[in-house]
C-alpha cells in the first residue's frame, strides 16, 4: 500500500470539493435552462405562437410552408393578419371590417367593405340645388366625417341611360358617378309627398338618382332640362308619375338585380322631407320594410298604410288619391320595375 501525505489528502479533498461544486453548478444550470426554456415555451405559445402557413388562403402574402411569429393584441385594425384558434387549429386570415362596418359578398366571392353614400343636386332651390352648398351640407350634417359621400352629378356631364318602351321618356338623365358603382341599396323615408302622393323606392330610383337636369326631365315628363323652366310648364300628373316609373326602369335595368330596397315607415307626414316646412306627422311609426323588389316594398307600404286603424290614415291616403299616386305603381308594374306581389314577413 502506498502511504498517503498530508499533501495528498489535501489535493484529494479539494478534488472531491471541486467535483461536488461543479456537479451543483452543472444541476443548477441545467434546472435553470430547463425552466428557461419551459417559460419560453410557454409564453411562446401563450403571447408569440410560432405558426407554419398550411394552404394557399393568404397567397401571395403568406404561402405554404412560411414560418410566422404572432404577437398577441387586443388593439386590431382593418387590413390586419391575425392568428386565432378554431376548434384545435390556428387560422390565419386578414381583418377586412370592423364594429359598424358594412360587408358585401357577391355571388362570385368578392368582397366589398363600407360601400359609398350616393346623393344628387336637387332641381329646387335651397342648401342642395348646387354642388358648392350641397357639401356643405353634408358636412355641416356630419356624413361627410363618418361616411365617404359622392355627390354624383357634381362634375358633368350627366350620364345618359335609355328607357325602354317608356310612358313618357325615352332617356333618362342621372349623375354621372352612377357608373361607378355595380350596386345599390335604396334606403327611402316612406312617406307621403305634395307631388307623388307618396315617396318610396320607387322614388328614389327615378328622382333621387336622377341629375337636378334629370329631375327637371322627369318632372316634366321629358319636356324640358332646365330647372328654371319645368316649374311653369304644368306637366299633367299621371304623365309625371309615368316619367318616374320610366325613369326608375332604367336604374333597375342598370344593376340588373344587384340592390336591396330599405323602406322606413316612421315620421309619417303626408308632406316630403324636401318641402320647406312639412306637415306634422299623422299616424304613428308603423317598422322598417325590406326587399329586392322596388315595386313589392312600395306595394307593401301602401297596403300597410291602407289596412291601417290610425286615427291619421284617412288624411294619408286622401294625399295620395288627390295625388292619383297609385298610378306610379301601375306604370312601374307595365315597366317592369318589378312586381306588386308579395309575402310580409314579421321580424
Amino acid at each position: 500500500m502506498n502511504k498517503l501525505n498530508v499533501n495528498d489528502i489535501e489535493n484529494e479533498l479539494k478534488r472531491e470539493t471541486y467535483k461536488s461544486k461543479y456537479n451543483r453548478i452543472l444541476r443548477s444550470t441545467i434546472y435553470g435552462l430547463i425552466i428557461v426554456v419551459a417559460v419560453a415555451t410557454i409564453i411562446a405559445s401563450l403571447l408569440m405562437p410560432v405558426v407554419e402557413i398550411s394552404g394557399s388562403s393568404m397567397a401571395p402574402i403568406l404561402n405554404e410552408g412560411d414560418i410566422v411569429m404572432s404577437i398577441k393584441t387586443k388593439n386590431l385594425k382593418q387590413g390586419d393578419i391575425i392568428a386565432f384558434y378554431h376548434g384545435n387549429k390556428i387560422l390565419i386570415k386578414r381583418v377586412i371590417a370592423s364594429s359598424s362596418d358594412w360587408v358585401y359578398i357577391d355571388e362570385e366571392g368578392t368582397v366589398s367593405v363600407n360601400g359609398t353614400v350616393v346623393e344628387c343636386n336637387t332641381a329646387y332651390d335651397g342648401e342642395r340645388n348646387t354642388a358648392a352648398k350641397h357639401i356643405k351640407l353634408l358636412k355641416n350634417h356630419g356624413w361627410s366625417e363618418f361616411f365617404k359621400v359622392d355627390l354624383m352629378d357634381q362634375y358633368g356631364p350627366d350620364e345618359v341611360l335609355k328607357v325602354k318602351n317608356g310612358f313618357q321618356l325615352d332617356e333618362n338623365y342621372v349623375g354621372r358617378n352612377l357608373m361607378n358603382y355595380d350596386s345599390m341599396v335604396v334606403l327611402s323615408h316612406f312617406k307621403g309627398h305634395p307631388m307623388g302622393g307618396f315617396g318610396g323606392a320607387i322614388k328614389q330610383l327615378s328622382i333621387g338618382c336622377a341629375s337636378a337636369a334629370g329631375k327637371a326631365y322627369i318632372h316634366s315628363a321629358g319636356q324640358s332640362l332646365n330647372v328654371d323652366e319645368f316649374w311653369v310648364l304644368n306637366t299633367p300628373q299621371d304623365k309625371f308619375l309615368e316619367a318616374m316609373a320610366d325613369a326608375a326602369s332604367t336604374i333597375v335595368n342598370h344593376f340588373d338585380g344587384k340592390m336591396v330596397y330599405i323602406n322606413v315607415m316612421a315620421n309619417l307626414s303626408v308632406d316630403c322631407d324636401c318641402c320647406a316646412k312639412a306637415e306634422d306627422p299623422c299616424m304613428k311609426d308603423i317598422g322598417v320594410l325590406v326587399s329586392d323588389d322596388p315595386l313589392a316594398i312600395d306595394q307593401a307600404c301602401v297596403d300597410l298604410i291602407y289596412s291601417s286603424s290610425d286615427k291619421g290614415r284617412d288624411h294619408f291616403v286622401e294625399r295620395i288619391e288627390t295625388r292619383n299616386g297609385l298610378h306610379t305603381l301601375d306604370a312601374a308594374e307595365k315597366m317592369k320595375v318589378g312586381s306588386r306581389d308579395y309575402q310580409l314577413i314579421e321580424l
